[in-house]
């Protein structure tokens, strides 16, 4: 839980800086006020600060000079040139989270400098609707401290869990590129009901509450999934013919190389950004 009076400052305005900022409104002690947003562009930066109810700074150094967190929501390729920017505004103590992919904890310490607690997040695109599956990793800087003001910024923006860093990769692979598996299934469901004869807007009404409601049955009972598939499906009913046909077709196997392939892309990327971070002066 954060702490009323700790102010966080968003750097990066884009889509993802802009759902932390909402989330952050509603749940954070201070509100909007306790919020402050930076980026490149300050006219831009204050147009978006205004529509989401936060503050706007002048430059990312006046964003960060009074934040005890701060937020680095920027491109993984433009990530060293902002903390050189803002590595001597830093103040000792300040807990440092980034969500940009691919960047080690180790190379934004370098960049960062000593008494900054780095925390590193893969957040997914369900942040703008407060729905995220996030998971986080605490470099060797970071304390207890930084541990809960992370799990707060996290939170504010659906569910944040902490993983080691060796699994990030993997994180990236599942939850951060999860939402596509899902979009593909939800269109795949719906182009289906309409095949069968069912209209666009019942077919996809249908495909989107029989995913979210099957999403939360699951929670809400703490089942395993094959134990709640076994209680639908009957003998020479409907379901057991239409797992035939899933498992003829291979759909688990096809998601499984999924997430393993965009995991692999991530490490790739990972080791791109490892040659690309910011060292330390």
């Amino acid at each position: 839980m954060a702490r009323t009076g700790e102010r966080i400052a968003i750097v990066g305005p884009g889509n993802m800086g802009a759902a932390l900022a909402r989330g952050l409104r509603a749940t954070w002690p201070s509100g909007g006020q306790g919020v402050t947003l930076s980026g490149r562009d300050p006219a831009r930066v204050r147009d978006i600060a205004r529509r989401l109810g936060v503050r706007a700074a002048r430059s990312n150094r006046d964003a960060v000079e009074a934040a005890a967190i701060v937020v680095l929501a920027v491109k993984p390729q433009i990530l060293p040139s902002v903390l050189e920017q803002i590595r001597g505004s830093l103040r000792p103590g300040t807990t440092l989270l980034s969500i940009a992919a691919g960047i080690p904890t180790a190379s934004l310490e370098a960049g960062a400098g000593p008494g900054i607690g780095v925390v590193r997040a893969m957040p997914n695109v369900a942040a703008s609707v407060r729905s995220s599956a996030t998971a986080y990793s605490l470099g060797k800087s970071a304390g207890p401290a930084d541990r809960r003001r992370a799990k707060a910024v996290l939170e504010s923006i659906g569910t944040a869990v902490e993983v080691d860093e060796s699994l990030m990769d993997a994180v990236t692979g599942l939850s951060g590129t999860g939402p596509l598996y899902l979009f593909l299934i939800l269109e795949s469901l719906s182009d289906a009901g309409v095949k069968v004869g069912l209209s666009r807007e019942v077919a996809s009404h249908l495909a989107i509450q029989t995913l979210v409601g099957s999403a939360q049955l699951v929670r809400a009972t703490g089942e395993h999934p094959a134990k709640l598939r076994d209680l639908v499906t009957s003998p020479g009913g409907t379901a057991i013919t239409a797992l035939h046909s899933l498992e003829r077709s291979g759909l688990k196997a096809m998601l499984m190389d999924a997430v393993e392939a965009a995991t692999r892309r991530s490490e790739e990327l990972g080791r791109k950004g490892k040659s690309a971070s910011p060292a330390a002066p």
